[in-house]
């Protein structure tokens, strides 16, 4: 067995409230989630308004099945253009 890890620093350049914040890192958790079959939750940074670090998990059989699935979940962060991908650390055990 081998759990893959993804931490993500994210930056919400064009929001003005938690609220808006919010509102689309529901959408990229949502989206994680459904495409991906992954835990994912956001899990530093929740008082802050333009910042967020989210931490993407999965387990698999293979350590390239954990690499592929979750270099996948960085395209799709990037794909958001409301948030810009600051930093992220890929762990594979």
């Amino acid at each position: 067995m081998v759990v893959g890890l993804l931490t993500g620093e994210l930056h919400f350049p064009d929001n003005h409230s938690l609220k808006e914040k919010r509102m689309i890192l529901r959408k990229i958790l949502e989206r994680l989630r459904q495409k991906l079959n992954v835990s994912v939750a956001e899990v530093e940074h929740q008082d802050l308004w333009q910042r967020s670090r989210i931490a993407v998990a999965c387990v698999n059989t293979t350590a390239r099945g954990a690499n592929s699935t979750l270099s996948h979940a960085l395209t799709l962060i990037d794909s958001f253009h409301e948030a810009e991908l600051m930093d992220h650390c890929l762990e594979i055990r």
